[in-house]
């Protein structure tokens, strides 16, 4: 094909930055040069087996340069995907999964995974140096970004695309590829700092970098890398956005656990024989409004202290969750504002690597990479309730708190609602019992070694490697033994009702401090990948004799094999007393269970004619246990004109499911609520009084767990795209994507199967007489899904006032986003804009960056925007009972500006000082309901909560 200026952006797109535009300039000069010597150098690019000129490529590639990513302070492989466009919005990160997981969840303690094109995180591959390495310890189905040695990145490679039919079958979303430093003389020493205005969350980094010998004149180069980067806690009471107390815009914390304890009834509760017998038995008439109180709260009653009495405590806007009958009576506590927004983590990482010369045309080389990531969850302390410590735990009758108690709900609403006598059933948020901590210690290790050179016109590429990741979680403080904790509360040394003026006795902190299950393993998994692979590209000698140049062809094999293994709790079965809260997974323990997976692959390159060309993959994977499967790709570029050229692409993915979502255990959960009734006799199962069927709620149980009969995901990848650079200073690309999954792996949620039941009619387990006793929840091959979007990218450079600048501009346009539960549903609504409790579908997403150099200074001037969506609504405003004055159902946008200088007059020193969030943008107010959705009064998964922060970093050159 011929060679023209549309080089400048075919394939090497970059979202981050112009500044790769000016290199790319070069690599145009460069390029003609070579031509007219008639030498034209092939590379490796990501996404084709065959080596290639640097504009060739019919899928997009987005390549994001070392330059770019210190000049905007990027520290981390995470941070680096919150702001690429084409990530998705979703629960992947630190800052987005600070609360309790469990299961197959359990990973995001301390893991984050990278997600393209809103396909989920193992649907997206994650590869160094081309190569794959070991998915998180604890996830166990995607790589952990904090694992990636970032501080040794030389660029990352992002493809934009579907690329089965060279990875592997689970390149669905597309492909990124963090590509280190692999030839390095001489010596360097970095330290980065980014500090907070407003405190908290600040981020240090050191780093070092060291080699010897040039590879073309001593045969021979040895290099190593060696970090530490530690990120501070920042805590939710560090920023005022996160305040949820704002009813009038339909955002409450939804707990009456607050630290002076609510009063709570309970069934049976008025009569002396039960054990729920308690003081305020079945709940009390409020004499001013006829309504029965089931939860209140002292304090809020007239001519009490109020609910304020406390930090981040308040009254309870009982509408919006409701219970009016509760309205005035209740306080509630600010429970998200006491989590964390960014999870503390240390890491250090090293990367050594030693390559020498093999005869003329070919090296060896051997690589080393190790990291340790310690991250420690850190939420609210306990809610403690006295049903789910145990009888025991019910706050005894005597005291001067019980006597308060009693006083304060006799004034109100007299002696006689009252069981005096009777424990106290409570609802009581463990302040002295400290925050609930979990730290995960995430140790990996790759060795890799390989061979490459040519042989002739031919250029091949042999590797093996090893790789394991082992992941530990323990309990830290604020985690108490269940029965001890119980013996404190009922023995009266705890007291749950304390004012502010009071504090725990000297008997009660020592009976806390007896019952502490700090240090108990939580639970701890580790993987492993085994690989060879062997591959050649070259010339094959031939072409069609149309007038394109000869075809290329590639050829490989790949064999790999994937271990897991998954460790509860280590105590010894016949002594594991009960831990509060503790989020333990015993039923999910997996012992070592491994799959092999073979494949074999071929590549043309076929230049039909001058101006079009064909690029035609297959690859043939053959897994444990679910057989082989076959994915072709037939890529396609045509420049019709020296000024534009079109692409386009189809593909097909195979993905298995997780080790997880097979193995894990089955586990039968009662269904508690009041509000269920079999959906076969009753329309969408809600109970009807009026209906003999119907009047009366049923609990079945529900099974959750892993289904080792579940079949793999297959989906097809299309894309088509324009680029048009008409000069040297400007070009432009329009790229659409559409990916169609069948089969997609996924828990149905009850409401789901409920309301579909003619469909899931074999997920209803009924006994002989035709009694509903199970739901099956499990995991389920749904149906399809079918998401579409455009990606659009400007590039622009010039000279001003003396100095060169260039302006890069990258956006993603969401279309579709839809799902049907089964092949023979209904298509869902398209979710494009709405809000969800995992990946929030954006529906415009850009970045905006011009870069200015002149003399000794560079600056770097980024936009980052995020649009509005649609907003989760309140449970109150979905039923008409709640009408918040503010309340208007949309996120704002979210629009930042980041801005950096870099000095480079000092012959040994390279200096950039930087400003994030250059006007101190807070995020936009979501009302989303935090117990299923992270963050407060914010959502992490789209804004930074760290607001304005200062970063400098320092690199000194030996």
């Amino acid at each position: 094909m011929k060679l023209n200026k549309i080089a400048l952006v075919l394939g090497l797109t970059t979202s981050m930055s112009g500044m790769a535009y000016a290199q790319d300039v070069g690599q145009e000069e460069n390029t003609q040069q070579n031509e007219e010597a008639e030498k034209v150098e092939r590379i490796s690019v990501t996404g084709s087996s065959i080596k290639r000129t640097a504009i060739e490529g019919d899928l997009p590639l987005t390549v994001i340069s070392r330059e770019e990513i210190d000049a905007q302070g990027i520290t981390t492989a995470e941070q680096l995907m919150l702001q690429l466009n084409v990530a998705s919005n979703s629960n992947d990160n630190l800052a987005s999964n600070t609360g309790i997981v469990s299961g197959e969840e359990r990973g995001n303690n301390g893991a984050s995974s990278a997600n393209l094109r809103q396909q989920g995180s193992g649907s997206t591959l994650v590869l160094l140096n081309g190569r794959r390495t070991a998915t998180h310890g604890l996830k166990g189905r995607s790589v952990d970004l904090n694992s990636i040695p970032f501080s040794a990145i030389e660029r990352v490679e992002v493809l934009r695309d579907g690329a089965s039919a060279v990875y592997g079958t689970d390149a669905i979303g597309g492909v990124i590829n963090f590509i280190l430093k692999k030839d390095y003389q001489g010596a360097q020493v970095g330290t980065f700092v980014d500090h907070t205005e407003a405190g908290g969350g600040n981020i240090y980094r050191v780093n070092a970098l060291a080699g010897t010998g040039d590879l073309y004149s001593d045969g021979y180069n040895v290099m190593a890398s060696l970090s530490y980067r530690k990120a501070e806690i920042l805590r939710g009471v560090d920023r005022d956005f996160t305040n949820t107390f704002q009813p009038e815009s339909g955002l409450s914390p939804d707990t009456r656990g607050t630290p002076f304890a609510s009063l709570n009834d309970r069934p049976g509760g008025d009569d002396p024989t039960s054990p729920n017998y308690n003081l305020i038995g079945t709940g009390l008439i409020n004499p001013n409004t006829g309504l029965e109180n089931d939860v209140l709260n002292v304090l809020a009653l007239p001519g009490m202290p109020g609910c304020d009495v406390y930090p981040n405590m308040g009254p309870d806007a009982a509408e919006l969750w409701n219970r009016a009958r509760n309205s005035g009576v209740s306080c509630a506590w600010d429970y998200p504002r006491a989590a964390a927004l960014q999870q503390p983590v240390d890491s250090v990482d090293f990367v050594g690597r030693a390559t020498m010369t093999l005869g003329d045309n070919a090296e060896g080389f051997v690589e080393l990479m190790g990291s340790e990531v310690t991250s420690e969850k850190v939420f609210e302390p306990n809610q403690i309730t006295p049903w789910s410590i145990g009888r025991e735990g019910w706050y005894p009758s005597t005291g001067e708190s019980y006597d308060y108690i009693v006083d304060a709900l006799t004034d109100y609403y007299g002696a006689d609602q009252l069981n005096i006598g009777a424990p106290i059933a409570y609802r009581w948020r463990c302040m002295d019992c400290g925050p609930r901590e979990i730290e995960t210690t995430t140790q990996a290790m790759k060795i890799q070694f390989g061979v490459e050179g040519q042989i002739g016109f031919w250029d091949y590429r042999v590797g093996l490697g090893h790789a394991t990741n082992e992941s530990e979680s323990q309990l830290g403080g604020g985690y108490h033994y269940t029965s001890l904790l119980a013996q404190g509360i009922g023995s009266g040394a705890i007291n749950p009702f304390l004012l502010p003026s009071q504090s725990q006795s000297e008997a009660g902190m020592a009976a806390l401090a007896a019952a502490s299950a700090e240090g108990v393993i939580l639970y701890g998994g580790k993987t492993t990948l085994t690989q060879f692979d062997a591959s050649i590209t070259g010339d094959s000698g031939f072409n069609l004799g149309l007038g394109g140049d000869n075809i290329y062809v590639a050829g490989g094999i790949d064999i790999r094999n994937e271990g897991y293994e998954f460790n509860g709790d280590r105590r010894e079965a016949a002594d594991r007393p009960e831990i509060y809260g503790a989020p333990f997974d015993n039923a999910n323990e997996l012992d070592d269970v491994d799959r092999t997976v073979k494949a074999v692959f071929v590549e043309t390159l076929v230049p039909v004619v001058e101006t079009f060309e064909m690029n035609l993959a297959v690859r043939y994977d053959h897994y444990d246990g679910f057989g082989g499967t076959t994915n072709p790709k037939v890529g396609l570029m045509w420049t019709p004109t020296e000024d534009v050229l079109v692409r386009g692409a189809y593909s097909t993915g195979f993905r298995t499911p997780s080790f997880n979502q097979l193995f894990n255990g089955v586990t039968e959960v009662p269904y508690t609520g009041q509000d269920l009734a079999d959906p076969r006799d009753c329309p969408n199962g809600e109970v009807d009084a009026s209906d003999p069927n119907c009047d009366e709620a049923i609990q079945p149980t529900r099974l959750f767990g892993g289904k080792e009969d579940l079949g793999p995901e297959e989906s097809k990848q299309q894309s088509f795209g324009v680029v048009y650079a008409p000069n040297d200073s400007f070009s432009m690309n329009v790229d659409w994507w559409r990916i169609v999954i069948d089969g997609t792996i996924q828990v149905p949620s009850l409401r789901d199967l409920i309301e579909n039941y003619e469909l899931f009619e074999d997920n209803f387990i009924r006994d002989s007489e035709g009694n509903l006793v199970t739901i099956d929840s499990r995991y389920i091959n749904a149906g399809e899904r079918e998401t579409t979007g455009i990606e659009v990218g400007i590039q622009s450079n010039g000279e001003l006032a003396g100095g060169l600048w260039d302006v890069n501009f990258n956006g993603s346009y969401l279309i579709e986003d839809k799902k049907k539960l089964l092949d023979n549903a209904q298509w869902g609504d398209n979710l494009v804009g709405t809000h969800s409790r995992g990946n929030i579908p954006l529906r415009w997403k850009h970045t905006i960056v011009f870069n200015y150099a002149k003399g000794d200074f560079a600056h770097n001037l980024t936009q980052i925007y995020r649009h509005a969506y649609d907003d989760e609504i309140p449970p109150g405003v979905q039923s008409g009972i709640a009408f918040p004055t503010y309340y208007d159902g949309e996120v704002g946008s979210y629009t930042i500006y980041n801005y950096s200088v870099r000095y480079m007059a000092l012959e040994d020193w390279d200096i950039t000082f930087g400003i994030k969030n250059l006007f101190d943008r807070d995020p936009p107010f979501t009302a989303h309901q935090n117990d299923y959705s992270p963050g407060a009064a914010f959502d992490p998964r789209v804004a930074d909560p760290r607001g304005r922060s200062y970063t400098l970093q320092l690199t000194y050159n030996f």
